[in-house]
Order: C-alpha cells, then structure tokens, then sequence
C-alpha cells in the first residue's frame, strides 16, 4: 500500500460507487408525471436497487470472502457500465426498475469488499480514518447523483443521467485500480459450511444482530425523507424543477464535513455515543421541515442528513467491533437490513405521504430515530470506548 495509507482513493471509491445508488431521486416527479404513476409507485425506482442490494448483500460477503475484496470491487465497477446503459434506453418504469435492480445486485459487491479491505488490511490506527473517508465519499456520491440527473434532466433528457453513470462507474474502475493494492493479509474462505457457520455465528451475535436494526432504520429515514421532499419541493408553494431539487441536495455535503470531523470523538467515545448525538440531531432537523418556508424546510434537512451520516459511521463501527471474523459476511448481513430499510421507505413513505402529506412523514421518520437510538443503547454497551 502507498506509504501512509492515504484516504483519498477510498473516499474517491465510496463517491463513484453511490452516484448509482440515489441518481434518479431528484428525478422522481418528473418520472411519476411520465410515466403517470403516484408517490409510491415512483418510489419504486429507488426502492428496486436497494431491494436488489439488500437480498445479495449477504452472497456478495460470501464472494468477497472467497475471491477477495480487490478482485470483487474490480469487477463490479466493471460491470456497472452494462445496466447504466440499459437504463438509457428505458421506455416504461418496469424497464427502469428492471436496470435498476441490476444496478443493485452489484453495489453490494463494492460496499462489503471495502469495508472488510480496510479492516484486515490497514493500520489500527488509520482504519477509523479511512472508513470515515469511504462514507464521506459515499455522502458525496449520494449528492452528486441527485444533482447530476437534475442537471441532465434539466437539460432535457432523464436518459442522460444513466449513460453519465456508465461513465462514472469506469473512473470507478480506475480508482480501485489505483488505490487497492493487492491484499496481504486476507485469507480465501471458499468452504460452503465455513461460510454457513460464520453465518450462524453472527445471527446469534447480539450486538451485530442490534446493528443490523439499527441500520434499517437509518436508511428508512434518509430514503423516506429525501423521496418524499422531492415531490413537495415538486409542487406548489414550491414548484421546483429537477435542476433546483438536485441542487437542495447539496446538504447532503454537510454530512461530508460531519462525517470526518466527528471521527475523532467516534475513536475516542464510541459508537454508542455517536449515535446518540444523531438522534438528537435528525430530531431537530425534522421538526424544522414542518415549517413552510424554504430556507427553514432546507435547514431542516440538512440537519436531519448530517443526523442520518453520523449514525451511519457509528453503525459501521459497531458492525467491525462486534465481530472478529468473516468480516465481508457481516457486512453484508448489515447491508441487507440497512438497504432493507430503504426498500421498505420506498413504498411505505409513499404511502404516507399520499395519504397525510409530509407531516405524516416526517412522524414517521421521528418515531424510526427514537427507535434506533434506544436499540443502539441497548446493543452497543462498551464498544469502542477508550478510557
């Protein structure tokens, strides 16, 4: 590894590889009024990839930990291109939900080969650094795709969006090229009953199992949030077009400062106490998004994202402190329940928002914090803390 374990190409990673995940969010009225569907039909869109995310999550941990996080992450970059392409040539939502769905079989192959990567490969001492650095990029990535299919729909074209994203998932290609040496350290775990028991190991893990719920109810907040703000910011008092909605996700880039500022007190203090400080947080960033004006509802979801990413990096830390072993698998059990809790936002804050408006939302993204954070407080005790 280049001296100094530098963090840039896994922020760079966690960046191209997100572009995909949320891409088509600030394209959501624009796609309901196309293809003439409601809120939670459109939803759909978001929800097919991180339905597809949440039940190959665990195989992909299985793959990575038999043929190595490098040659995974290589190859899913790779392959990437192909649905990106077919989603430019989508004429229905089945079509689009179709490629995006195959988007979704292949980001989990990325997501739990990094983590694992970093964990048995890099320094104690740098790792809750450099995992800071791929979230970091992933709350980058998330706001550069919305923005990027505002832009490219803005220009005239939704389809656009998709061919900008096979282009992106190249230079994906190239930065893990660049920036993930060959492992030293890993060892192939190709045996189906190793893998079977490794499995059972960590579903009767009670800190991991308490983890993996609170990651569902992390992304049901985020995926329930920013899919139903776009179809408020849509119409009126409001009546934005998709360049202007892709540009109020820039405060996703509030959670980029966060994410790396706060990693010190995360080392220092530990999961547990992260978590708390983001449920506080993303409380009071939704209680701002009741109000009407639009500096206020802005406000407010800043607030509630940087809520969302800090809990996100102390649930990340959890997963690789509760476990000792099979790293890619855990891994992948906790993308299952945290995309898991996205595909589930898809539909059901749809529901609530066709039915009761944005309050009723924003209740329901309430009540999902308060959960999280009394599961963290009963599952994490004495992880990470450093006295």
């Amino acid at each position: 590894m280049p001296s100094g374990w530098p963090a840039w190409p896994f922020g760079l990673i966690g960046a191209l590889l997100f572009l995909n995940v949320y891409a088509p969010q600030s394209l959501l009225p624009v796609l309901a009024r196309d293809f003439q569907v409601n809120a939670a039909e459109v939803g759909t869109v978001i929800g097919s990839t991180t339905l597809a995310m949440a039940l190959f999550a665990p195989l992909a941990g299985v793959i990575a930990d038999a043929l190595g996080r490098r040659r995974v992450t290589l190859g899913a970059f790779g392959l990437l291109v192909l649905p990106s392409l077919l989603a430019t040539q989508a004429q229905t939502l089945g079509a689009l939900n179709l490629a995006r769905f195959a988007q979704g079989l292949l980001i989990p192959l990325v997501m739990v080969a990094v983590s694992a990567y970093l964990a048995e490969e890099a320094p104690p001492a740098r790792f809750a650094r450099l995992l800071t650095a791929y979230v970091t990029g992933t709350i980058v990535g998330g706001f550069a795709g919305r923005l990027l299919s505002g832009v490219a729909e803005h220009a005239g074209n939704w389809h656009l969006a998709f061919a900008l994203l096979a282009l992106t998932n190249l230079l994906g290609l190239g930065a893990a090229l660049l920036g993930m040496p060959a492992e030293r350290r890993f060892t192939p775990q190709r045996r189906p009953l190793e893998a079977l028991r490794l499995l059972l190991a960590h579903l009767h893990n009670p800190a991991l199992v308490l983890t993996c719920a609170v990651g569902f109810l992390i992304l049901f907040v985020l995926v329930s949030v920013f899919n139903t703000v776009t179809l408020r910011l849509a119409d009126a008092p409001y009546s934005l077009g998709s360049g202007p909605i892709g540009l109020v996700f820039a405060v996703y880039l509030l959670g980029a400062v966060i994410t790396p500022v706060t990693a010190p007190a995360l080392a220092r203090r530990g999961p547990r106490w992260a978590l708390g400080a983001a449920v506080l947080t993303g409380l009071a960033g939704l209680s701002l998004t009741l109000a009407r004006p639009l500096p206020l509802l802005v406000l407010g979801l800043a607030l509630a994202a940087c809520g969302v990413f800090l809990a996100q990096a102390a649930a990340l830390s959890a997963v690789q402190q509760s476990i000792a072993s099979g790293r890619s698998l855990a891994n992948g059990l906790y993308n299952l329940a945290y995309y898991g809790g996205a595909s589930v936002a898809s539909v059901v804050a749809g529901l609530a928002y066709d039915w009761r408006g944005w309050n009723a939302v924003a209740a329901l993204c309430m009540a999902a914090l308060l959960t999280a954070g009394g599961v963290g407080r009963r599952g994490w005790r004495g992880l990470g803390v450093k006295s």
